[in-house]
This record gives C-alpha cells, structure tokens and sequence, in this order.
C-alpha cells in the first residue's frame, strides 16, 4: 500500500464526499456535482431545472409523490425570490434519493445554502466588493443570469458527524498539556504538535522539524525506525518508558512513554503517525530507586567477607544505573577489623578496596583496587564528608578542591561531570567511603540520586561493619588456635610428621579442629587429630583443653582405646560445666594413633571419626579398618583398638570431615579419593609439607565451611641389628646374666662407655623385676639416638621413686635409676608392665 502524497495539504476526507447544486433565485437546480449523483443517485439531466425543493423528504405535501425510478422530482412551487430563502434549508434534513431496490427513499444530510452573488446589483454601478475589487470575468448579460443563485454544499449526516467531532477531538488533544501530541506526516516530519517550548523541560518540535532536530541522532533514528514501521504496516505500537537524551540540554535525560498509530487518507492510504506522548519521567526514577534499593537489600552483605560486601556494593551502584563508576575506600584499620580513627584523615589512609564501571574496564591511571589514598587537602568539604552528610559536587568544584593536576588525574575520571561521596557509617564510626561518578551523557546527579545512594551505603556499611567485626572475631580465635596448635614440621625417631590446618571460610568462623605428634619413649610417635563441635573462640578454647589433656594421657603410655576413654570423661566433665542451653554444643571426634618404630605396627582408635588412610612406598593405598565409637561427649560404647604393620617408608594421613567439602573428596569414597591423591602427590618426591598443602588445595572462589586439619606422618624403622632383647627365668640368678649380656651387645655396638652406667640399670631394674614382679623377665637394648633400656614382667604393681631413710635396707633401686638416666616411666601392656630408660649416647655416631 503506498503513502499518500501532499502531506498537510490533503483533504480527501472533505471533498471527495461533498456534494453541490447551483440552484437559481427560483429555486430551480441549475447544477449538480458528481457527489450529489452518487449520494442521492439522480444524474444531473434528471434534476436540472428542477426545484431544488422536491428533493426534501420533509417538503409540504403539496409538493406531491416522488418521481419514479430514475425519473425527476415533482414540480414544486417557485422559491421565493428573497434572498434570504436558502437559509431556510440549512441544517439536517432528509433528501429523498432514487429508488435502488433497496426501499431506501431517504438519506439524511447536513446542508448548507451560500449565496454565490448578492441578490441585486446597482446598474451600472461596481459590482466588486466594498474594497473596490474587481468583478469576476464575464458579460453583463452572465453576471444578470447568476444573480440570485445558490451553491447548495450537503452531505450524510455519519460523515459530517465525523468531521465535526475529528476536528473537535483534535483540537481538545492539541489544546490540552497533559501529555504530548505530534502529528507526523509521510516523510516523519512534524506536522502538528501540542507540545510547546520546554514542555518536558527541553526543546519540543516545531512544525516541519525531524526528530533528528530535537534528539540525538542514534535515538532520533531509533524512534524513526519505530515510527516507519507503523506507517507501512498500520499497526499500533506501545513503547514504554523509552529514555530520550537532547543536544540542547547536556546531560539531561528524559523517560517516556508514546503510542504510535497510523494515519490514513479518505481511500485508505497511509497519510501519516500520531504519536501520543507522556512524560514519566520522574515516576521512572521513583521505581527505579525503589528497585535498586530492593536490589541492594539482596545483593549486599550477604557474607561476612567485607571485601566481598564492598564490591557488590560497587557493583550494585553501577549496575543498577545509578552511576558510571563507582569506588568503595575504607579505612586501614577496617581491613583488619579493627575501628578506624574517629574522622577520616586523621589516621591511617584509605585503601581503595572496590571498583566497578560500565563495561568493566576500570580507567588507566586512576586509583585502582588496593591503592591507598594519597594525602588531600583539607577543607570545608572533607568536614562536611566527616560530620556524616553527603557531597554531591560537579566536576569543577572537585578539581577546586583537590588544587593538584597530579591529584585530579588519580582522583578524577576523564570525562566526569558529576560526583557524590556518601560516608559509610555504622554504630557512629566512619568506614569510609563509596563513590560515584557519571560520565558522558549521562545526566548530572540530583537530589533523588544522592539520597538514594546514603540509603544504599548506610546498609552496606552496616554489612561492611558486621565483615569488620567477623574478621576482628575470626583473626582473634584463628590466632588463639594456632597458638594452641603445636609446630607444624616434626621430625621424631619414629616418623617424620607435618601437620596442615586451614580455618574455615564463608563466614563460618574458626572451629575446633586440631592435630598433634606426641614423641613417646621406646622410639614411638603417637599421632592425633581432632574435631570439636561448633565454632569461634569457644570451640577453640575447648580444642585446647582437649589437646593438654591428649597429651597428658599420652604420657600415661595408655592404650589408644584408653586414651580415648579418658578424653571421654573429662568431656562429660566439660559437659556438666557449661550453661545448660550450651550443654548439647559441647562434644568432639577424635583419632588417635601410635606407631611404634620398632615393630612397624600401628595402633589406631576412633571416636566418630574417620579412618586414617596410609599409603604404602609402592603408591599402594590401605584404608584400615577402623570401627569408630561414639564421638567424645555420648558415651556407653568402648572405644576399640585397632592394630596393623605399616611398611617403612608408609605416608599415614589423618584429617578432619572439613576435608570432605573440597569437591575432589566430596562422596561416599573420600578417604579412598584421599588416598589416590596422596599417592599421586607423593611420587612426586616433594616435602611432605608441601604434599600437605597440596592436597587441602582449594579455590578461593569456594571456601569451605568447616575447618580442614591434616597430619601426614612417614613413617621409620629402626634397624633391626639395633635392638637386642631377651626373655629371663624370673630368679635371682637372672640379675647377673642381665647385666652380661647388656655389657656384651654394648661392646657389639662400640659403646664400652656407656656400659657401667647400662649395667648399674639393668642390674636395679631385673632385680625389682624378680622380687616384685611374676611371670619371666624381658630386657630390650634400643639403640638409636638415645639408648634404650627395657624390662617388662607379667605384674601390673606400679613402681615408685621414693628418697630411702638412711637407715632403711631397701628403696634406693628406682632413685639410682633415675640418677643414672635422662628419663625414666612405666607403661602398661594387655598383661604386665615395661619399665624403660633412656641414656644419651657418648660414643661414636650412628
């Protein structure tokens, strides 16, 4: 379909539908339009010199009946000759029309009677107008003819009713200032407008004018586009809120909404758009500050990460369109979750420690993510900034203020125009600072932008603060931990031990995991790791309790089973000592382990924890075994006592359930996929502490919630050609070939030396043996960094040191040995007891 031409001019909604007759003073019809004939359906050889009068439906009844079918009116009696008398049928009125067949006999019109000539003329007098004009061409004798003559305009009373109303209708749109009308003609121009100077408070179009005049070109083609679409195809379009910018006010920015809908012509043709617009602009803003404040409410603080809160308040400013760039500054202190100086600038400097800008490219030279603050001049804004109120400012004011080149290009993006500074400020410290600044086109801040914007940092600095009191809380109970937890690195005769302990993260806080190596005589090394319930200092103080108490029994030279009883206890004890609504958060699991170097083995038991898992020096992995009792704090199971050989050379890995979270352990087969990994880490020939780090590897973007502690032990031998031992009938007579043979294999060994000394031990020793004890007698030598002197009987009477009166014949055994020994103890077997020592050694090196 095409477009009409002509524009403004057309009126073919008019014309094509008017009908004429010239009618004569007498009221006969002198001509008829083509209209006529088609409205009424008589040609014009049917009506002319006919009355005009016979036409009307509502004539006298004199007048008599209608002609036939095609047939002209009755004749009706002569008009008067009044010039008056074409008044007479203005208005509605009913014409009669030719019979169709369709038994219509009527229409209905509106007429209208103009005369064409006055009714009389002075003879010989001007026959132009008062002003002298000319008369029309013609001969007097013409001239004489019209005189008297009407031009009779009439048609349907539908159409004229749409005339009178469209017209009526437009000129109320045009009048009105509610919204805005534009009338655009075919080739998009504006043809009419409501729409006045600064209406919507910028330049509006004039007739004539594209939008291209008015807009940017971008959005001006835009808008275009939209429109050229409803012209060719006719259909109605809705744009809602449509954000239009203009070059005659720089950084203003208006939203609207506009419907479009075709124009069309008396044939149906495309004539044309109207778009009817309505400024919303300041509705817009409203919703969307109160989305964007709905948004920040979701997406701020939601972990206790205050790095992590700055940046999704950055990211909110920007990405909620509120400002091009965006910056969050916070006091040094604040980093370390400590309270920053009572006003910004009077300590330490702000550290930049958020950014964020449309299109995510933070601008070159501008003070970046980590940078501190260089000093600013002081001035009645930074008070302003201090006493907690917002600055907005234009960009000449802030490059006035900060009165340094240098400054402004760190400070100031290039192509800013606008800022606001809000103060982050919760339970009355200053945080610090988020900034935001616009560029380009877009509009300068105003009112409704900085308030919004202290609303959003006045949330964001109550998350921030609570990050800030979280790491205060954190860093005290992870230094309390650590400083609980023994070294890392150990190196004993009987393994070699590196433990790796990794606080939760998340927002979880520390928790009470812990690990231990505990040397033990007779060249053993027990191992331990542990879980408490719960998290923060309280966990960490019980872990500490927990952890003497593990080594106290440890000491005992207790069985792992026994060790674990014992800690069983003294948690039942902790249990009765805590508040009453605290009591079901005080509990642990824990594992403990000991190796014994000599013979290889292993003894392990479990309260509710997870077996240990030992890799062998050929890569292959062994889970033992381990049925874990109840964890520490339930109560009523034993705790059992698992032993296995463990090669020399063998990696044991022990670890904490927060080993599960890492996504690689994650599943019903976590100690075996430990297992492997610690296989594959270990061929790799590292230290083991760096195999440690490795296998609690996590990415940063995923803390776990739960504390993760890992002790990794390889495990040694003692040369069998170092250890001597004998089993002795329990007499009296043993006492001497005790000492024979111990002198004997110190000799083998090349320490004489030492021989005196392990003979005067050997010798108290079997003899308390013989006399106190039962069953038969063992001696074992160790000879590795120390020596190491064993006697083992059948009897559980436990030895004692005591100082003997000088006249008492007995109890001076035990005080010899102790004199002749670094150290001295018991411990206690399934049957039986072992008294052992310790010398050190004078002789060559091993």
């Amino acid at each position: 379909m095409g477009v009409a031409q002509g524009g403004r001019g057309d009126q073919g909604f008019v014309f094509p539908a008017l009908a004429a007759a010239v009618v004569d003073r007498e009221g006969r019809i002198s001509g008829w339009s083509e209209a006529a004939a088609r409205l009424l359906g008589f040609s014009p050889q049917a009506v002319c010199g006919r009355p005009f009068a016979g036409l009307l439906a509502d004539a006298d009844p004199s007048v008599g009946p209608s002609a036939g079918p095609g047939q002209p009116p009755p004749a009706a009696p002569a008009a008067p000759t009044s010039p008056a008398w074409p008044g007479t049928l203005e208005g509605r009125r009913l014409l009669r029309t030719a019979d169709r067949g369709a038994g219509a006999g009527t229409v209905a019109v509106d007429l209208r009677a103009l005369p064409l000539l006055p009714a009389a003329e002075p003879p010989g007098g001007e026959r132009g107008t008062d002003r002298g004009d000319e008369p029309p061409s013609g001969t007097d004798e013409a001239f004489a003819a019209a005189a008297g003559s009407s031009l009779l305009l009439f048609a349907p009373v539908r159409r004229t009713d749409e005339w009178g109303y469209g017209v009526s209708l437009m000129h109320a749109l045009l009048r009105q200032r509610e919204f805005g009308v534009v009338v655009h003609g075919p080739d998009l121009r504006v043809a009419f407008s409501n729409m006045y100077p600064d209406m919507f408070g910028g330049h509006s179009p004039s007739p004539g004018e594209g939008l291209a005049d008015v807009a940017y070109d971008h959005e001006a083609r835009d808008v275009e586009e939209v429109l050229r679409k409803v012209l060719d195809s006719g259909q109605t379009t809705r744009i809602d809120e449509q954000r239009l910018t203009s070059p005659s006010r720089p950084g203003r920015e208006w939203t609207l909404t506009w419907s479009a809908l075709q124009l069309a012509d008396a044939r149906g043709r495309p004539a044309g758009v109207a778009a009817v617009i309505e400024d919303v602009t300041q509705e817009a803003q409203t919703r969307r500050h109160r989305d964007l404040m709905q948004h920040a409410a979701s997406a701020i603080g939601l972990s206790l990460d205050l790095r992590r809160t700055a940046q999704e308040l950055a990211d909110v400013v920007v990405g909620g369109g509120l400002s091009d760039l965006a910056a969050v500054d916070l006091a040094l202190p604040v980093l370390d979750g400590e309270e920053p100086a009572a006003a910004l600038g009077s300590g330490p400097a702000l550290v930049r420690v958020a950014t964020a800008a449309v299109g995510g490219g933070w601008p070159d030279g501008l003070l970046g993510a980590g940078d501190s603050y260089p000093p600013l001049p002081e001035g009645p804004r930074m008070s302003t900034l201090q006493g907690g109120r917002v600055l907005r400012l234009p960009r000449e004011d802030v490059v006035g203020a900060l009165g340094s080149e240098r400054l402004v290009r760190l400070m100031v993006p290039a192509g800013a125009h606008s800022l606001i500074v809000a103060p982050l400020t919760a339970r009355g410290l200053m945080l610090g600072t988020v900034t935001a600044w616009r560029t380009a086109r877009s509009p300068a801040f105003d009112g409704a932008d900085t308030q919004l914007l202290a609303e959003i940092a006045s949330r964001a600095a109550l998350g921030i603060d609570n990050g800030r009191r979280y790491t205060r809380e954190h860093a005290a109970a992870v230094a309390l931990q650590q400083r609980l937890l023994p070294r890392a690195d150990v190196d004993t005769p009987a393994a070699e031990v590196s433990g790796t302990y990794l606080p939760a993260g998340g927002g979880t806080g520390v928790s009470g995991d812990w690990f231990d190596t505990l040397p033990l005589p007779s060249l053993r090394t027990a191992l331990v790791v542990g879980d408490v319930i719960g998290h923060g200092l309280s966990a960490a103080a019980t872990m500490g309790r927990l952890r003497t108490a593990v080594q106290t029994y440890a000491d005992l030279e207790l069985d792992p089973g026994e060790v674990l009883s014992q800690l069983e206890a003294l948690v039942h004890r902790l249990v009765a000592e805590a508040p009453a609504d605290q009591r079901d958060a005080v509990g642990a699991s824990c594992l403990f382990a000991l190796y014994d170097a000599t013979t290889g083995e292993c003894a392990v038991a479990s309260a509710g924890h997870p077996p240990p898992v030992v890799c062998a020096p050929d890569g292959t992995v062994h889970v033992p075994d381990v049925r874990p009792g109840p964890p520490l704090g339930v109560g009523g199971v034993p705790f059992q006592t698992v032993t296995f050989p463990v090669e020399p050379g063998s990696v044991i890995a022990l670890y904490t359930d927060g080993l599960f979270q890492l996504d690689r352990y994650d599943g019903p087969d976590g100690p075996a996929a430990l297992g492997a990994e610690l296989a594959a880490r270990r061929s790799s020939g590292g230290p083991l502490r760096e195999v440690g780090r490795t296998l609690v590897d996590r990415p940063r973007s995923r803390p776990p919630r739960d504390d993760i502690a890992l002790l990794l032990a390889r495990t040694k031998a003692v040369d069998p050609g170092r250890i001597a031992a004998w089993s002795l009938p329990p007499r009296l007579d043993s006492v001497a070939e005790a000492r024979a043979k111990a002198v004997r294999q110190l000799s083998e060994w090349g320490y004489e030396e030492l021989a005196f000394t392990t003979e005067l031990v050997v010798s108290e020793l079997v003899t308390n043996a013989v006399r106190h004890g039962s069953g038969r007698v063992g001696l074992r030598l160790i000879l590795d960094q120390v020596l190491v002197c064993e006697v083992s009987d059948a009897s559980n009477t436990q030895p004692r040191l005591r100082r003997a009166a000088e006249t008492d014949e007995g109890g001076r055994g035990l005080f010899i040995v102790a004199q002749c020994t670094t150290r001295w103890g018991c411990r206690y077997g399934a049957q039986g007891k072992t008294i052992w020592t310790e010398q050190p050694l004078s002789g060559p090196s091993l």
